[in-house]
């Protein structure tokens, strides 16, 4: 029997589509608020990004369990009136529309809250409320060019998309994170608040690494593909059967062990330019050439028994067929109207037990009985 979630009894409106908003909805959706998803009468967009999940978008079944779906109008002034007065009852307000959309439509952060000071308001946005970037399109794979992510990804002849929403996902967090101290602060003080969390800065947090790195150095990281800037070796090698196994070493105790349990080199330390880190990057072409020479001479298992006797720390490069079949994938089962989909669990384990997950809903399959109780 499933635990009691820590979010029951909450109200969650999210006017939302594609991925920020709704990830971050779906988050408090799973610790047990009602959330009330409000669409177009076409629905949210991300229903038609692909038709991977039994005909239906990987996108949306991932990001929208366990919510009901109510088709509304905001230029309708009775479904303008339905959503304010279901609002009133709310404990979150979340929208994603352009900037300055909610408000032009009598659904303002700041009013809403002078009405319901209890209430919690969450504007999300691509680039913020203010400033020359506030009326940009913002889409994911625009954030990732415009917040230099790309230009830090990929190998070194040009930069690289990150292959999932990462700026989108970290705005979601974020945003799902400010919802939950938002909630304690109300719960001390009694008063609701706003919050506003972009894309961008999602992404801008994410970035301090090589920000710092670039203003303390005037140089930007490179690109190494599967290798480290500052860390040799540190990288992905094939094996004779054809698999990519990457390995990390930190440090020179591990280069020791490495040199002596799996190059069989235990002196290779003592080896002009390989004697430390500092030295090896800078002959990197050379320590990674000759650890590939080993690589080569070994299958993916011989190559894996080698480095655990050696102590060092690798993964396999795999591709999504082994990633389905990982021995640490938790996952979990929803339904949906197409069936029950299979997906990647939440990461936290909670010593309570595990939680049930709501359905998928249809597009409106909830707005008969949300108007009759709010209308």
């Amino acid at each position: 029997m499933s635990a009691a979630k820590p979010l029951e009894g909450l109200l969650v409106v999210a006017m939302e589509q594609a991925v920020a908003a709704p990830y971050c909805s779906s988050r408090l959706a799973d610790a047990g608020a009602r959330v009330i998803k409000v669409e177009r009468a076409e629905g949210d967009f991300a229903r038609g990004y692909d038709k991977a999940a039994k005909g239906l978008s990987s996108y949306f079944v991932w990001l929208n369990r366990g919510k009901e779906s109510l088709v509304a109008d905001i230029k309708n002034p009775a479904d303008l009136a339905l959503l304010q007065s279901i609002l009133l009852k709310a404990d979150v307000f979340i929208q994603n529309l352009a900037p300055g959309a909610a408000a032009r439509a009598g659904l303002g952060s700041a009013d809403l809250r002078a009405k319901n000071p209890r209430l919690i308001t969450v504007d999300i946005s691509g680039y913020g409320e203010r400033g020359e970037y506030a009326q940009m399109k913002a889409y994911d794979l625009l954030v990732q060019a415009e917040s230099g992510l790309a230009s830090v990804t990929g190998r070194a002849e040009g930069p690289g998309r990150v292959g999932v929403s990462a700026c989108d996902i970290a705005c979601g967090m974020a945003a799902h994170s400010a919802v939950l101290e938002a909630l304690i602060a109300r719960g001390i003080s009694g008063q609701g608040k706003g919050i506003e969390v972009s894309l961008f800065d999602g992404m801008a947090d994410w970035m301090n690494v090589p920000l710092v790195f670039y203003e303390g150095t005037g140089k930007a990281p490179e690109r190494m593909g599967l290798a480290h800037p500052s860390i040799s070796p540190y990288g992905a090698f094939p094996t004779k059967d054809n698999s990519l196994v990457l390995i990390s070493i930190q440090n020179e105790r591990e280069w020791a062990d490495f040199c002596t349990h799996f190059m069989l080199e235990p002196d290779l330390p003592k080896r002009p330019g390989f004697e430390t880190n500092v030295v090896r990057v800078g002959n990197r072409a050379e320590v990674d050439g000759y650890v590939e020479q080993m690589f080569l001479t070994l299958t993916r298992d011989e190559a894996a028994a080698r480095l655990r006797v050696a102590k060092t720390a690798y993964g396999f490069v795999n591709g999504l067929p082994e990633f389905s079949q990982h021995p640490a994938l938790k996952r979990i089962t929803v339904d949906t109207p197409a069936g029950p989909i299979s997906l990647a669990g939440p990461p936290a384990i909670l010593s309570d037990g595990p939680r049930t997950y709501g359905p998928v809903p249809a597009i409106g399959a909830h707005s008969a009985g949300i108007r009759a109780e709010f209308g």
